[in-house]
């Protein structure tokens, strides 16, 4: 691994670290709002966590890709790598400069200045420039991951300038028209960084098993297709409050259920053809494999609920539609993507101290995640019958009951950042004491020379 991509992945660290820390705050700043108003608002501090969200999601993803594609494509370090790590850093943090200065633009999801689209374009069409030089090199008969990979990437970059066409007047003349599109390519957006990080979650349950049939086998395939399909179609169901034709909705409603399955049919293989042995080997990477698939069916029957029409309506805009995509974002991706980082800083070779370490902060964060998904599903419930069912035009009314559930919301948010936290900081520990290693010392001939000349002239001396 490069000094490059050491750095890159600390700084995807770094952004899980933040979206932790901006979460927990901006809930207190919600529930306190006469504390926080000052210095730290709520319409500020939402918009840095879920910036920090998104870009620790993306730039792990893309993490793993370059720390993995490397062996899989037998190839080095190119120029366009560390060109795209030094934009894509730079332009975050120029976001979060402007964030702190309270300079908004944009819309959802991304919520700075729309000028700051143009330098974090430009990188990932860097990471586009190296990724297809390498991949030129790909094995005949590509494995799976690795056209997970390029649909990712190549998707990511459709779903970006998508997300961007409001910047043309004659999209933004039309609210409408805008909406639609902005909801539409958020969705599928999710489809296409979904499949950077399954990809790098395959290989390394090939890593781990040994097994290649995992990632080459016709079944897997036949998954793959389904997730691409969920990539291109699935985004129906995020415009259901838009008037549109009610087979658009019915059909993504279906679709999108069909995506983890894609993933859980895989994880199922993988387990049964691991072996004890190599599953001790790779315990805590296991692990976070492990826990990814729990939170895939507790979101699978979540989502499966919320699909339903009648139900859809009282939960839409609720806090429902938050926990789910909690569930998603910490249960599945970060999981899997801790997996791939754990696995790329061989965290199983660790010190016993710093795996328990690992191994505490896991189980705390998966513990209070459950506590965190739970309040939110039972703060939606609340909200969704007072205003649905019971007509509440009064929002404090309203959200009265809702507001002593989101306390206990915020009181998980504080040991799942603890949690995370734990593991993140052994990681980047990890991370810096992780030395490559020296490189042979050059051969001085001249000097070897003389040594050997020496030694004989002893051994001539001491014979006589």
């Amino acid at each position: 691994m490069s000094k490059t991509q050491k750095i890159f992945i600390g700084f995807s660290l770094v952004m899980l670290l933040a979206t932790l820390f901006f979460g927990m705050i901006s809930s207190f700043a919600f529930l306190y709002p006469e504390l926080y108003n000052k210095f730290l608002p709520f319409y500020q501090l939402r918009p840095m966590h879920v910036s920090a969200a998104l870009f620790w999601i993306i730039s792990g993803a893309v993490a793993c890709i370059l720390s993995l594609s490397k062996d899989t494509f037998k190839s080095g370090e190119t120029r366009a790598d560390k060109a795209f790590i030094v934009v894509w850093i730079a332009s975050i943090i120029t976001v979060f400069i402007f964030y702190s200065f309270r300079k908004f633009g944009g819309r959802e999801y991304w919520e700075f200045p729309p000028f700051l689209c143009v330098p974090i374009l430009a990188a990932w069409l860097l990471l586009m420039l190296s990724y297809f030089r390498q991949w030129q090199k790909r094995e005949r008969k590509t494995p799976l991951y690795v056209w997970m990979w390029t649909t990712g990437i190549v998707f990511f970059l459709f779903t970006f300038l998508e997300q961007n066409l409001y910047q043309i007047p004659w999209f933004r003349g039309n609210f409408l028209r805008e909406l639609t599109v902005q909801w539409k390519s958020n969705g599928a957006m999710v489809g296409a960084w979904n499949q950077m990080i399954y990809g790098s979650s395959l290989l390394l349950m090939v890593k781990i098993s040994g097994d290649q049939q995992i990632a080459r086998s016709k079944k897997a395939f036949f998954f793959y297709f389904l997730g691409l399909t969920n990539l291109m179609f699935n985004w129906g169901h995020h415009i259901y409050n838009l008037p549109t034709s009610s087979w658009i909705r019915h059909i993504s409603y279906g679709i999108s259920m069909t995506e983890w399955l894609f993933f859980v049919n895989i994880i199922h293989g993988f387990r049964s053809k691991l072996s004890e042995q190599r599953r001790f080997e790779h315990l805590l990477t296991y692990r976070f494999l492990t826990a990814s698939e729990y939170w895939v069916f507790a979101n699978l029957c979540l989502a499966l609920m919320m699909s339903i029409p009648a139900i859809n309506r009282y939960t839409h805009g609720t806090h429902i539609t938050v926990a789910h995509a909690m569930g998603t974002t910490i249960g599945i991706n970060s999981m899997i993507l801790l997996a791939t980082i754990g696995y790329i800083l061989k965290i199983d070779e660790a010190t016993r101290r710093k795996k328990e370490y690992i191994r505490k902060g896991t189980s705390i964060a998966n513990l209070s995640l459950i506590l965190f998904w739970l309040s939110l599903i039972v703060a939606g419930i609340l909200k969704g019958y007072r205003s649905v069912a019971l007509n509440m035009n009064n929002f404090q009314e309203m959200m009265s009951p809702v507001m002593k559930v989101l306390h206990v919301f915020s009181f998980a948010g504080v040991f799942l950042l603890i949690g995370l936290g734990m593991v993140a900081l052994q990681f980047l520990k990890i991370l810096l004491q992780n030395k490559e290693p020296e490189p042979p010392p050059s051969l001085n001939w001249r000097s070897i020379k003389e040594e050997t000349t020496q030694k004989l002239e002893e051994r001539k001396a001491t014979s006589i």
